[in-house]
């Protein structure tokens, strides 16, 4: 028994561990998404299959965006496993949009802390991908940046409105950027694969949960209009 223990690569269970663990997180990063696809959807008052749609692109896009940045075949043609997945949590989610009962759920929070969630998982995903690939670090960061927002940006663009990472000033796409930064300086470093796995995904979250709740963001870009400057110069 010692001997069948002893023959056992530490390494590769712990590979097998994180391979595991990432598949787990990827679903729910997946359902995460898909909730805020399928209650953008209910806002914008579309029917059943829009918010089907809309909460399978919200679950996929990201994904897509790094396939194809990285030239590799995209993950859900092969296996549709998560885009069954965004289908049944849209239509989950459904019947609360039926019945109008949105407010619970914006009144916790939990359609900002889930995309959260998912933001935080595509990014480490998405950079870990990259870098396996042999992308450069700079690369590597666009990459798993896009995995992360891009989903949210085609959810918008879906809606007829302006992304919300591009206007809102609030820590999303920066604290995409400072979580990849993080794993890749991490993997630079030759730091254990769970602390590089889990330091950048609460670095996220981290940021994410202090924009909310502290209002920390980015400063936002005014455009004044000639009826304010006019206004300002007869004050």
């Amino acid at each position: 028994m010692s001997s069948l223990i002893t023959a056992v690569d530490p390494d590769a269970i712990l590979v097998h561990a994180l391979s595991t663990l990432r598949v787990v997180l990827e679903y729910l990063g997946t359902v995460a998404f898909a909730i805020s696809g399928a209650v953008a959807a209910s806002r914008r008052r579309m029917d059943l299959v829009g918010a089907v749609v809309l909460a399978s692109l919200v679950a996929v896009g990201g994904g897509t965006m790094r396939d194809l940045l990285l030239r590799q075949p995209v993950f859900w043609i092969e296996n549709p496993t998560l885009v069954v997945v965004a289908i049944a949590t849209a239509l989950a989610i459904a019947p609360f949009a039926r019945n109008r009962d949105l407010g619970a759920l914006a009144r916790h929070r939990i359609v900002e802390y889930s995309d959260a969630a998912g933001l935080a998982i595509f990014v480490v995903v998405g950079t870990g991908i990259a870098l396996d690939a042999g992308a450069s670090p700079v690369a590597a960061m666009i990459v798993g940046v896009a995995n992360g927002v891009g989903g949210g940006i085609l959810r918008d663009l879906f809606s007829a409105q302006v992304p919300e990472v591009f206007w809102n000033g609030q820590l999303y796409a920066t604290a995409a950027l400072g979580g990849a930064f993080t794993l890749w300086a991490l993997w630079a470093l030759g730091v254990a694969p769970l602390v590089v796995f889990w330091v950048p995904l609460l670095v996220i979250l981290a940021l994410r949960a202090l924009s909310l709740t502290r209002g920390w963001g980015v400063p936002t870009v005014a455009v004044v209009q000639k009826r304010e400057l006019q206004t300002e110069s007869h004050a």
